[in-house]
């Protein structure tokens, strides 16, 4: 085998003990989740045992990553975001970044729809790019335009549309454990 393939599986155990250790998971609960047993996934991460294609895409997707990050793949000089939009909740989401348990990115098209406040774990944080944003926050109503930012605990009940029964255009995160955005300028006096 060649140095730099050897060098490539080397870095492998070590980058998936990160992964698994930034997560905050167990060997167990990784075990329960692709399957493979504890003692596999020890031997993986300490070198002991090669990685394969087997053992890498149930561990690709548990992780929710590329499996090119998991093996450290030579980046190919693009580096352009290919960007896969889905439809939910009568929008547009653009996923922007792909850190599971970690704060999300999205660009988000909102659509006309009926104001249904919900409340769920997490934090939001929403900059307007286009159009005018319609956000209510339990008994409080805001209208957002273009370059504002609103940030609100999603426990509180809240929606968000656009304002004037057009479309409006975000740049949305959302951190699933309450993760804050820290917002260190501020947007010019009127």
């Amino acid at each position: 085998m060649d140095p730099e393939t050897e060098q490539v599986l080397d870095a492998i155990g070590p980058r998936l003990r990160t992964l698994r250790r930034t997560r905050g998971l167990t060997l167990e609960a990784l075990a329960a989740t692709t399957g493979i047993s504890v003692s596999t996934l020890s031997r993986l991460e300490s070198g002991r045992r090669r990685p394969t294609l087997e053992l890498l895409l149930p561990l690709a997707r548990a992780h929710r990553v590329a499996l090119d990050d998991l093996v450290g793949a030579p980046p190919t000089g693009d580096p352009r975001v290919h960007l896969e939009p889905l439809r939910k909740h009568g929008t547009v989401i653009v996923p922007l970044t792909r850190y599971p348990g970690r704060i999300q990115v999205f660009k988000q098209v909102l659509t006309p729809r009926e104001p249904r406040q919900v409340t769920h774990e997490g934090y939001e944080w929403f900059y307007v790019l286009a159009g005018e944003v319609r956000l209510i926050l339990g008994d409080e109503e805001l209208v957002l335009r273009p370059g504002e930012v609103a940030e609100f605990d999603t426990a509180r009940p809240h929606w968000f549309g656009p304002a004037d029964g057009g479309v409006a255009e975000v740049l949305h995160l959302f951190g699933p454990r309450g993760d804050q955005a820290v917002v260190r300028a501020a947007p010019p006096a009127p």
